[in-house]
């Protein structure tokens, strides 16, 4: 009881400001905790997560609360089910807090946000990442001790990076996707936010796993994720892309940290080398060529019968979207096979992949919702950020997020760790390996 009420007061306290929050169930939370807390007097907790308060992206249902995802369309609308994710948080013992703040059904770009501006913890004037912009803001500036966001080309590793969390979006076809509204069928990928590496693999392994729901998903068992979490990193083998991680359009600061991040690894045990995957450059125009348009078609007779009401950044995307020719669609489904391929193959030759989660730390609110001048900055806003973390997400493989330093400017930098499909145990092995060898998971954003 305690806790929760601990973490409301927190919310009502701070959440003015950084509006990680649409909906807050306080109500409903404390009368949740009351039971819990009356369970493990008796000793009955009904799961690994009794009793802790968590936060989902409000682009999945909860019973009786209002789902929006981000958008005016659904300002009103109430979910009458939860989602699968949603059910299996609260059947092992878990306790709503409430909805979080997003972009605009998920799509990146939301200019006008209609339930507050998300703001990041570390600086106020600086972007918390998108789409699962609230769920990085929660779990970074401990509005919640769990979050749950999607992540379709890093929107749950993006904000992880930028805000200081962690952040793991797991393979496609892993989690449950049905009560969540869809942004890329081919792509969404439900995924846990925290503060640190063991809460997201206990999160994943309440949450993981086969649904009747979502015929997509791997009819397998999931993997064991925490078995082997504090295994170390003696032995694998770990690839630096040389791309991404060396390359021209990475800020210098960022590069130091993943270089040092690698250091660390090897001085840990494992075997450390730079990999070249040239195709992944090319990613964020491929990823966007086809999530973009996947979207699109979804919001198509929305767009024409009630275009008005979405956000002026999301309306353009989605009809620019929608108009790309077919042959151009199908042209990116081919350059996303490649990219896959190339992907794999590397992850046949090394455990994992390291790259930055970002080139550069959060960028200020203003130079993200500033006008496009050219074709030039277009490429560079919409394309080369998204470089870094669509690979993983065109390939379907394992990604986490996890903090690797700061800037002078004292904003989070994030190293991404990428595994092979259904590898979930070794990327978070791995990731645990390095949070515990640095100090960085301890740092803890300026908000009190």
């Amino acid at each position: 009881m305690a806790l929760v009420e601990a973490y409301l007061e927190r919310i009502e306290r701070l959440d003015r400001d950084l509006r990680a929050y649409i909906t807050v169930c306080g109500e409903s939370a404390l009368a949740e905790a009351k039971r819990a807390e009356a369970l493990a007097v008796r000793g009955e907790a009904t799961g690994a997560l009794h009793g802790l308060p968590f936060a989902v992206k409000d682009q999945f249902d909860a019973a009786g609360v209002r789902s929006t995802s981000g958008s005016r369309l659904l300002a009103d609308h109430v979910s009458a089910t939860d989602a699968p994710v949603v059910a299996r948080l609260r059947a092992a013992g878990a306790i709503l807090l409430g909805k979080l703040n997003m972009t605009e059904f998920a799509l990146g770009g939301t200019l006008d946000f209609p339930f507050g501006q998300p703001r990041n913890p570390w600086n106020r004037a600086h972007d918390p990442g998108g789409s699962s912009s609230g769920s990085g803001i929660a779990a970074a500036a401990s509005l919640a001790a769990l979050t749950l966001g999607e992540d379709t080309g890093g929107s749950v590793r993006s904000p992880a990076g930028w805000c200081g969390a962690v952040g793991l979006r797991p393979t496609w076809g892993l989690v449950p996707r049905a009560g969540c509204f869809a942004l890329s069928w081919s792509m969404d990928a439900a995924g846990p936010l925290t503060r640190t590496v063991e809460d997201a693999a206990v999160m994943l392994a309440v949450i993981a796993g086969p649904d009747p729901g979502d015929p997509l998903m791997r009819q397998a068992p999931p993997p064991d994720v925490l078995t082997s979490l504090r295994a170390g990193v003696r032995g694998l083998r770990v690839g630096v892309i040389r791309e991404l991680t060396l390359g021209a359009d990475t800020d210098p600061e960022t590069r130091a940290a993943v270089l040092e991040a690698a250091e660390v690894l090897r001085r840990l045990g494992a075997t450390v080398d730079e990999v070249s995957l040239p195709l992944l450059p090319l990613a964020g125009a491929v990823f966007m060529a086809i999530a973009d348009s996947e979207g699109a078609g979804r919001h198509w007779t929305w767009l024409a019968e009630r275009g008005r009401e979405y956000d002026a950044g999301t309306r353009r995307r989605l009809i620019t979207a929608g108009l790309i020719p077919t042959t151009l669609y199908h042209r990116a489904t081919r350059a996303r096979a490649l990219i896959r391929a190339q992907v794999l193959e590397t992850l046949g030759r090394w455990d994992v992949l390291l790259a930055p989660t970002a080139p550069r730390t959060a960028p200020l609110i203003t130079q993200t919702q500033a006008p496009v001048t050219g074709s030039g900055e277009a490429a560079s806003r919409f394309f080369t950020r998204r470089s870094y973390t669509t690979p993983f997400s065109l390939a379907g493989t394992p990604a986490i997020s996890v903090p690797c330093g700061f800037s002078t400017a004292n904003l989070p930098i994030g190293l991404q760790i990428a595994g092979r499909l259904y590898d979930e145990p070794t990327v978070l092995r791995v990731a645990w390996a390095y949070e515990q060898a640095t100090p960085w998971h301890r740092r803890r954003p300026p908000v009190d």
